[in-house]
């Protein structure tokens, strides 16, 4: 696991290299009371989970519409 530490305000980007063409933008919005507000950014083709709907998802077929969480 890569661990890293940003500010509010300040963003990780992931893929954009050489091979990937595709970027996810990572950025703290908002730290307040204990929680992490983050804001991502990526291609609207690419499905974005709660690591708890995830699962669900990658449970099988049927179990739930592989659109965008919200």
């Amino acid at each position: 696991m890569l661990v890293l530490t940003r500010k509010s305000q300040e963003s990780v980007m992931v893929g954009g290299a050489v091979g990937f063409e595709r970027v996810l933008k990572v950025t703290v919005l908002e730290i307040q009371h204990g929680k992490v507000r983050l804001g991502f950014e990526v291609d609207a083709d690419v499905p974005v989970y709660r690591s708890e709907l995830w699962e669900q998802v990658r449970g099988g077929p049927g179990e739930m519409n592989h659109s965008r969480d919200a």
